[in-house]
């Protein structure tokens, strides 16, 4: 039976250290999470965010200047 090894490859980062990266508050990460707009997987009371999924988030919001 083979095993679905892309779960394993995928790097899960806590919300502080997603607060880190994105240079914002805890509190504004699980406003986002709550929100829908940051991917999150509960692990018992706390939250873990896909790293890819920080990425894409802030390669989206990405804003042109003149």
């Amino acid at each position: 039976m083979p095993k679905d090894n892309k779960l394993a490859e995928v790097r899960f980062l806590t919300v502080a250290e997603v607060a880190s990266i994105m240079r914002v508050s805890k509190m504004t990460v699980y406003r986002l999470v709550h929100a829908g707009e940051l991917p999150a997987v509960r692990v018992g009371r706390s939250f873990r965010v896909p790293e890819q999924a920080v990425d894409d988030y802030l390669r989206g919001s990405y804003i042109e200047t003149a």
